[in-house]
């Protein structure tokens, strides 16, 4: 077996620890499925259960993502490609999670994370723009999408070492993360998107 199989494994596993589930189930008795959204995700658990779970769920999703591009990719290679591969695997494991029959979060806080360990000023620009948006509008999603959409450009216009791999996964992370909150874009564009900081109902959205 190459050795940079376990490793790549080892970023899918860790990425697919389901933290929001885990911490719903743990302390508050329910499964975050049934409940809000039905996503996985610490927004839907802010929603559910406050910021006092909602913060440490996505303090490890981001740690998540940050762990296999800055630790374990390192024990194979000082390769910013095979980091980037461990990252992707990372927010494979967290979007599609082996744990929770494939049904994660949207992989938004384990993506800053591989981008935090990769291209922190990039990074830090969809930071300030997702913060400026959510505080403006009210509206995560929005935030979400809209930093995912500013990633790629952050990392070309500012990441002067980055490698055409890096601008090239930082797309495919933006195209996903705006993929993944489709549902959310019907939402928005109806005008029934849930704002921050109100309680969701306990029947699911798709």
């Amino acid at each position: 077996m190459p050795l940079e199989v376990p490793w790549l494994l080892a970023s899918y596993f860790i990425g697919a620890i389901p933290t929001s589930y885990l911490l719903s189930r743990l302390f508050a008795g329910i499964d975050l499925r049934q409940h809000g959204s039905g996503n996985l995700g610490a927004t839907n658990l802010y929603r559910v259960l406050g910021w006092r779970y909602a913060v440490p769920a996505a303090a490890v999703d981001i740690a998540k993502g940050f762990v296999p591009v800055v630790l374990f990719a390192r024990q194979v290679s000082d390769s910013q490609l095979f980091a980037l591969a461990c990252g992707v695997a990372a927010i494979v494991g967290h979007v599609f999670s082996v744990f929770v029959r494939l049904k994660g979060g949207k992989g938004v806080a384990t993506a800053a994370g591989v981008m935090l360990g990769l291209a922190p000023v990039a990074l830090a620009v969809s930071a300030l723009v997702w913060a400026a948006l959510v505080r403006l509008t009210g509206y995560v999603s929005l935030g979400s999408i809209t930093a995912a959409a500013v990633l790629p450009i952050s990392v070309y216009a500012l990441e002067d070492s980055s490698s055409p791999a890096l601008l090239w996964i930082a797309a495919a992370i933006a195209a996903g993360v705006i993929v993944l909150h489709r549902h959310n874009i019907q939402r928005l564009l109806k005008g029934t998107e849930n704002r921050f900081g109100r309680r969701a109902a306990s029947t699911p959205h798709p």
